[in-house]
């Protein structure tokens, strides 16, 4: 749970005895590589934290899966109409590898934020920064060529390249693989 406690302490500081509650309140959950942990035509009712593992978000187009998001340890996992609006999400989340993550219900979850001030604040703390993540991510995209992206995906989080496929990486930055393999040739 030490990536979980590093996430949760990031966000900021909990009373020891609001922080034992959310962890009591969360489950430990093991799920293989390749499975589908949110789905777009159903109301999510979990929140997840990893543990262990990575994983993609990604819409369906026209043509083919568009990846938008990687999380990995530490990283959330939600779908945010399921947990805003209570109505299917819009994204699928699969795991790219084995992982062991950490649930809570959104219902246990609202109400620990009812119940204790620090963890509503903790609460509104971490939709702010998952929002401000939403931004970058929308603004990178807009504004920022694939190249700049990539240079940015590779300098923030390396460990992306070891461990998921170049196809969803091609994905993400909203170009062939063809043209991943000579952005990776032109900044070598």
């Amino acid at each position: 749970m030490q990536n979980i406690l590093k996430k949760i302490n990031s966000i900021c500081a909990l009373a020891p005895t609001e922080l034992q509650l959310l962890l009591n309140a969360m489950e430990q959950v093991a799920f293989s590589k390749n499975h589908i942990i949110i789905s777009a035509d159903k109301v999510e009712r979990y929140l997840y934290f990893i543990e262990t593992g990575i994983a993609r978000a990604y819409c369906y187009t026209d043509k083919q899966e568009a990846t938008f998001w990687f999380g990995q340890e530490g990283d959330l996992i939600l779908s945010y109409n399921s947990y805003v609006n209570q109505q299917p999400g819009y994204e699928n989340i699969e795991l790219l590898e084995d992982s062991i993550l950490y649930r809570i219900s959104d219902h246990t979850l609202q109400k620990l934020y009812a119940t204790y001030i620090g963890l509503a604040n903790w609460g509104r703390k971490l939709s702010e920064q998952e929002l401000i993540k939403t931004e970058e991510r929308l603004i990178n995209r807009q504004f920022r060529s694939a190249t700049e992206r990539y240079d940015e995906l590779i300098t923030q989080t390396p460990s992306l390249l070891k461990r998921v496929q170049l196809g969803h990486i091609a994905s993400y930055l909203g170009v062939t693989q063809v043209t991943l393999s000579r952005i990776r040739a032109d900044l070598k």
